[in-house]
């Protein structure tokens, strides 16, 4: 064959590529689709070999209804300011922040002179107490023998009661800041606890409008939640609550369970959430302003579906499994619920049963990348 023949014919072909090239032209949708369905096409010998395992999709019934922020906090009795009902001076300082503390425990020694005063009021109360008594059982004599008027019996009683009122009111003026008769005041740990604050000194003043100490109890813990709008509206009190702890050096991990308290009716305005409240079990590792992960849990009425979390890779900024059929792995957008101790529940997108891909999913994109 002539050459010059041969060489037209490649520059006819070359020049027909070259003007598909420049005016855009691609393969027909169908030929894209097959393309991608064959790239996806794995057999159980390339399995193998590329490190790729399925595992399938389980229902549950205890299904969480989602995973929201939270923070721990301290309940409102797990924190107590002791006050003192009158100023007075620090005379002796018994416990450092810190510090634990059982109920009752001497914190600090106060003297206080209007506790003296107190103490004078309440001799004084006790001698009229005294005379009271003394006039009213004259009284109530004369009256029996009809010698006075019953009214003068009933002023008698009546001076008689009023003396037993100062007595009392006395008593628990003195008895409110465990007063003794020298002007000493003895404050106490009203709870169990360790010290979280001391902002007084050995010699310095105390006011009933400044707590001196401060006792916290790390056990009465509780849990801030931030629910979003959506979810708001599935949950109420008496749900229940999880805290997963992941494993720390020698110790394992745990799973802090509790319920939920109340659920504010009002949308933050800042952080466009609801706010809610849920009470949790004192573990080891919970402390107060710790950021968590909380789950809640409907009481098991409501089943999904669940898979392991590594399942679930990101396609475009979207969470995706490979689901298996036949021989090829398909690509498949889900919705995920929540993500429970390496479990991620999917609201849509995936049935009971069927087999998703738990490892090789780095290759899997790429043989079924479009």
């Amino acid at each position: 064959m002539d050459k010059r023949i041969v060489a037209s014919a490649v520059l006819a072909v070359t020049a027909l590529g070259g003007w598909y090239l420049l005016s855009g032209s691609q393969p027909e949708p169908s030929e894209r689709v097959e393309a991608t369905a064959q790239a996806g096409k794995v057999d159980a010998a390339q399995m193998a070999r590329l490190g790729i395992r399925t595992e399938a999709a389980a229902e549950v019934s205890d299904l969480p209804l989602g995973a929201v922020p939270g923070q721990v906090k301290l309940a409102p009795e797990g924190r107590v300011a002791v006050t003192v009902p009158y100023p007075g001076l620090v005379t002796r300082l018994l416990v450092i922040e810190g510090q634990p503390v059982r109920r009752g425990q001497a914190l600090a020694l106060v003297h206080a002179p209007d506790a003296i005063r107190f103490g004078g009021d309440l001799s004084r109360a006790r001698a009229d107490l005294a005379l009271a008594q003394a006039h009213a059982g004259r009284m109530r004599q004369l009256h029996k023998e009809g010698i006075i008027a019953r009214a003068r019996l009933d002023e008698a009683e009546a001076r008689l009661a009023q003396a037993r009122a100062s007595v009392a009111e006395s008593q628990r003026q003195l008895a409110s800041g465990g007063t003794a008769g020298d002007g000493t005041m003895t404050l106490r740990a009203p709870i169990a606890g360790r010290v979280a604050q001391v902002a007084v000194e050995t010699g310095g003043a105390v006011d009933p409008q400044v707590a001196p100490v401060v006792i916290e109890n790390p056990a009465a813990l509780q849990v801030e939640l931030q629910l979003g709008e959506a979810l708001a509206r599935r949950v109420q009190p008496g749900m229940g609550v999880e805290i997963e702890l992941p494993a720390e050096g020698d110790a394992p991990a745990v799973t802090a369970r509790g319920k939920l308290l109340t659920v504010s009716p009002s949308l933050d305005p800042v952080t466009r959430s609801i706010m809610a409240r849920a009470s949790i079990e004192p573990l080891p590792g919970l402390v107060s302003g710790r950021g968590v992960k909380v789950v809640i849990r409907d009481a098991g009425t409501t089943s999904g579906i669940v898979v392991p979390s590594i399942a679930v890779t990101f396609i475009d900024g979207q969470p995706h499994v490979f689901v298996r059929e036949g021989e090829r792995f398909l690509r498949r957008k889900v919705t995920v619920a929540a993500e429970v101790a390496g479990r991620s529940v999917i609201a849509s997108g995936l049935k009971r049963g069927e087999l998703v891909a738990v490892s090789g999913i780095t290759e899997l994109k790429a043989l079924t990348a479009e």
